[in-house]
């Protein structure tokens, strides 16, 4: 996954300080809430050794494009595709089997009740 709406940067847009926690949020899809109280929970606890991390993170990290994604459907879209690609690959192949499967049912309609098209298909086949 080379795309770069499947990579990780900081959301300085959404984001308090560098936009670690906002990005990670955008990345994983968990309310950026809930990244900031774990974050803080881990500072306290770990005795500040998130903080460097934090800095590292927010130095090294590249900052998310302004037009990374065209829209919120967009935008969830990626989160599922970073949280789980195979199910993903998955739901798009049973999409376009669906896809498939209707055209194949319009097609028998308009074969069926066409004998001229029928025969020009099955020349073409």
């Amino acid at each position: 996954m080379n795309s770069p709406r499947t990579r990780f940067y900081r959301d300085k847009v959404n984001g308090k300080f560098l936009g670690v926690c906002a990005g990670i949020a955008d990345y994983t899809g968990v309310d950026v809430l809930w990244v900031r109280l774990g974050a803080m929970l881990l500072t306290v606890l770990g005795s500040g050794f998130l903080i460097p991390v934090y800095l590292l993170i927010g130095m090294f990290a590249a900052s998310k494009p302004e037009a990374l994604y065209g829209s919120r459907e967009d935008d969830r879209f990626w989160q599922h595709v970073r949280q789980s690609p195979g199910r993903t690959a998955r739901e798009v192949r049973a999409a376009f089997r669906d896809i498939d499967r209707r055209l194949a049912e319009v097609e028998q309609f308009y074969v069926s009740s066409n004998p001229r098209l029928s025969a020009e298909i099955d020349r073409l086949r």
